[in-house]
């Protein structure tokens, strides 16, 4: 199964559920799926973010 109709099939299962607990888990996995959505950055979008003294401090530790 490829893309839509694993997600058809994913909610004809989901409407099946009738236990809260497992529906309140399926909820979780969908919300966190949700934050997790983040692009690839290269490294160098990460240059200059932190002042020298901010490096140096984490170099100490």
């Amino acid at each position: 199964m490829f893309g839509e109709a694993k997600k058809l099939h994913l909610i004809e299962e989901i409407l099946k559920i009738e236990n809260d607990a497992v529906l309140a888990a399926v909820e979780t996995v969908i919300a966190k799926s949700k934050l997790h959505v983040i692009g690839r950055k290269s490294f160098t979008s990460f240059a200059g973010m932190w002042t020298k003294e901010e490096a140096d401090e984490l170099e100490k530790q």
